[in-house]
């Protein structure tokens, strides 16, 4: 069976991106499988999980990045051209390698891929939540275009013949969609387990971008008792837009002793294992791959209540704590509640990794197999 997964770039190294080479990586070793991985804004850059080397690539020049810091008329102008350009240039490449099933990553101007008629069967992949545009810090005009971009999401979830969401908490906010299905993200087993007795290091991983609300972690960090801070350290492994911001912030909040913003890392595992436990502090998610990545090796996970996740995986006061979301001094007494107890994060560790083994890669990618097979008949 041939696959093409469409996305904007693997260069990254998010949640998505690391999904992506893992579900790549399974069905190779599976076998009887071809994969081609087409993006919009690769611009040469490797991908940073490298690829089996079957998997052939190919970047579409589109470049949809380079426009997200002009003025929003400029854009809009310069991104209508840019979508006449992306859909020529992907129809050409579906057309020429004839693949059984054609998968799109939202929100990779996703309705792209919707509107080839090349014979390929058409699945976008939601990995976000259904309402990721409308936080609480999006007002005015800005809100009424959210609200119509909103709108039209669902629209462009018709174009597809199976539209797959990560949460059922997500799934419910779509409403009835007749071609939705829920296939949560998957996990491999890593042989790490977390030193959560002995650790006294508190480990967040995630882009820097608004979306993560860092800014509130390091809030909330700052909020801790003088003894707690002393004694325990804060890693944040990621990169991104605000990396500058957050560190002006971590000097003036005087908490640089107990705080560092590293690169991310290919080895994320291991990181978690070196942990004690994992903080979320984001506006919203689809499934963020750290949360179930981080239960897998025992970490508890102190988390807002952001869609969507959390709800559906952590058992508040079992194997994580969830607090009101954006609420800083709830997040910061959740966490020093778990750092001043031994106990606790012990118990919640054995929780967190049974939570886990839901998440399965090879229960998980037979759903996808399953998917496939009936789209295709076979």
């Amino acid at each position: 069976m041939k696959l093409v997964y469409h996305l904007a770039s693997t260069a990254v190294p998010g949640g998505s991106v690391r999904v992506l080479y893992n579900k790549i990586r399974w069905f190779i070793k599976k076998g009887g499988y071809e994969i081609i991985v087409v993006t919009t804004d690769q611009k040469g850059a490797p991908p940073f999980f490298p690829f089996p080397s079957q998997v052939k690539c190919i970047d579409l020049g589109i470049n949809y990045w380079d426009d997200y810091s002009r003025n929003p008329i400029s854009r809009f102008f310069i991104t209508r051209k840019k979508r006449r350009i992306h859909r020529k240039r992907l129809e050409e490449v579906l057309m020429r390698e004839k693949p059984d099933i054609t998968i799109a990553h939202y929100p990779t101007e996703a309705w792209v891929a919707g509107t080839i008629k090349d014979g390929s069967k058409k699945v976008m992949e939601f990995h976000n939540s259904r309402f990721h545009r409308l936080t609480p810090n999006v007002k005015g005009i800005h809100r009424l275009v959210a609200y119509y971009r909103t709108w039209q999401d669902k629209r462009y979830t018709k174009l597809f013949d199976r539209f797959v969401v990560l949460t059922p908490e997500d799934a419910d906010q779509w409403g009835t969609i007749t071609n939705l299905s829920i296939i949560p993200n998957p996990i491999r087993e890593s042989g790490e387990i977390a030193e959560v007795y002995e650790s006294r290091l508190v480990v967040a991983v995630g882009r820097l971008v608004p979306q993560k609300r860092f800014d509130y972690l390091l809030e909330a960090w700052a909020m801790l008792p003088p003894e707690l801070r002393n004694s325990w350290n804060l890693r944040i492994f990621g990169d991104g837009q605000l990396e500058s911001s957050l560190k002006q912030q971590i000097l003036r909040l005087g908490i640089q002793d107990s705080v560092s913003i590293l690169p991310p890392s290919k080895q994320i595992f291991k990181e978690y294992a070196n942990s004690a436990f994992l903080v979320m502090s984001s506006d919203y998610e689809g499934l963020p791959m750290v949360l179930i990545e981080a239960m897998s090796v025992g970490l508890p996970v102190v988390s807002f209540d952001f869609k969507c996740g959390p709800r559906d995986i952590i058992k508040d006061g079992k194997n994580g704590l969830i607090v009101p979301l954006g609420d800083c001094v709830a997040l910061s007494g959740a966490m020093a509640k778990v750092m001043k107890d031994n106990r606790i994060r012990l118990e919640m560790s054995k929780q967190a990794k049974s939570t886990s083994e839901a998440f399965l890669e090879d229960a998980i990618m037979d759903k996808w197999v399953k998917l496939f097979n009936e789209l295709s008949g076979r």
